[in-house]
């Protein structure tokens, strides 16, 4: 019984833990900030909903 893992590499040849680590599965991600620093939004399109008042003239 083998235990296939898909890696998105395709056929792997020499180190499967390698290529299982340094694949997509592993990858760092960014996460944004809802609070604190970094967490402000210039654009519109990020406030939904707040201040709906704001666009009636």
């Amino acid at each position: 019984m083998t235990n296939k893992v898909e890696t998105g590499r395709g056929k792997i040849q020499d180190n499967a833990l390698k290529a299982l680590v340094t694949g997509p599965v592993f990858q760092q991600r960014v996460e944004r900030n809802r609070k604190g620093k970094g967490a402000y939004q210039r654009k519109e399109k990020h406030a939904r909903g707040w201040e709906a008042s704001r666009k009636l003239h």
